[in-house]
């Protein structure tokens, strides 16, 4: 099977594959996200533009990987969260160290180390 290019529309069930959840989350997310908004054909049918599969990555980057509750990520997206410019999120065979943010874990570090300093 021929892979579709970046630029093509995604159906709910090749969505639900890609991000490995089933459909009725990504129906679910449509209610709880305003900003998602998929084009809906003849029969009620979804499809999802480039700019939306975006979307759908940084949900469920914030809610799986980052620990986001629906609300919050709800707020960090409509407060002007930035947008993954990933078009997709790594493999879930892929070790979890590679999808930790390590320029976070320093930053603390750094701040620890500081108020160490001026105690």
């Amino acid at each position: 099977m021929r892979e579709k290019s970046a630029d093509a529309f995604r159906n709910i069930g090749e969505m639900a594959e890609a991000l490995g959840v089933r459909t009725h989350i990504l129906r679910y997310w449509e209610e709880q996200f305003p900003m998602l908004r998929p084009l809906t054909r003849a029969g009620g049918r979804r499809l999802y533009r480039p700019e939306d599969v975006v979307l759908l990555h940084t949900i469920h980057r914030l809610l799986y990987a980052e620990g986001y509750t629906v609300k919050g990520a709800r707020r960090f997206l409509t407060e002007g969260g930035a947008l993954d410019a990933r078009p997709h999120a790594p493999a879930p065979e892929q070790s979890s160290v590679a999808a930790f943010d390590f320029g976070a874990l320093q930053a603390v570090r750094d701040r620890l180390a500081s108020a160490l300093a001026a105690a």
